[in-house]
């Protein structure tokens, strides 16, 4: 089923929270088709980008959930209000409604304490998402069938990757990995930067340089088919400038030492997020 056979007027997809993440899953589900008279915006005061886009498609706007039995609803507020959101959704769901929720620590629990017995699914998208280049990680509870579950997969699809995974404990995991992960890269483009101006290049050519190799790089590694081992190995020629950058990036205590214990320490850090 299409997005488009799978919302209607009367039984809509209703969006709560249009801010950067809701924005641009909004975009990509218009993209794909999605009828705009079966969507619902819910926000007091969404930001101007995701205005343009409502005003733009004629999206029904709102400040409050209306009274309406909802086909999914997208809860994309902020983690500090969710807990005064919920109650107020309730109205909102039917036998056959689905709850996916993109907001950072709400857990399956803390969800269902607030919205009672429904199908939930709890997810995880990266800032990436926003450039439809998004890597979601997602969790459903046991109300959750294979169709409600494909459902929900085509509307995450909007943004980028989706990947299911079995135990929400995960959840975290992935958190740290793709969820604070945009962030290591963005550093990675700061230190090689810095390290270009540091042999000499204009700041100028320095942020040129790095940026473009890290956007080649990951367009390389998206469309290939090699691990990244190998990929690395391709370019690394024995004894060679490559072999030794690398002979400091793989020494002990190195990059991979490093990253092992700040995907841990964020881990840990959502652990204690999610209560």
């Amino acid at each position: 089923m299409s997005l488009s056979d799978a919302f209607t007027p009367q039984s809509p997809l209703v969006l709560v929270g249009v801010g950067k993440m809701g924005g641009a899953m909004l975009a990509g589900w218009l993209a794909r088709g999605l009828d705009p008279k079966a969507v619902v915006a819910v926000d007091p005061a969404p930001p101007p980008d995701s205005l343009a886009i409502i005003a733009k498609a004629g999206i029904r706007s709102v400040a409050a959930p209306p009274p309406a039995t909802a086909r999914v609803i997208v809860i994309a507020v902020k983690p500090q209000i969710i807990a005064g959101v919920l109650p107020k959704l309730r109205a909102m769901i039917g036998r056959d409604t689905i709850i996916l929720s993109i907001a950072a620590g709400a857990t399956l629990k803390n969800l269902a304490d607030g919205l009672g017995e429904a199908a939930i699914v709890r997810s995880i998208p990266n800032t990436p998402a926003q450039v439809a280049r998004g890597m979601t990680a997602a969790i459903a509870n046991e109300r959750v069938g294979p169709a409600e579950k494909a459902l929900v997969a085509r509307l995450l699809e909007s943004i980028g990757e989706v990947a299911f995974v079995e135990e929400e404990s995960q959840i975290d995991m992935a958190t740290a990995v793709s969820g604070s992960g945009p962030a290591y890269v963005f550093l990675l483009a700061e230190c090689l930067m810095e390290a270009a101006m540091a042999e000499g290049a204009s700041r100028e050519v320095a942020s040129q340089l790095a940026r473009q190799t890290i956007v080649g790089a990951a367009e390389l590694l998206r469309q290939s088919d090699l691990p990244p081992e190998k990929l690395r190995e391709n370019v690394t020629s024995p004894n060679g400038t490559t072999a030794a950058a690398l002979a400091v990036l793989m020494a002990d205590g190195g990059m991979a030492a490093l990253l092992r214990k700040a995907v841990h320490a964020a881990r840990k850090r959502s652990e204690e997020l999610s209560g």
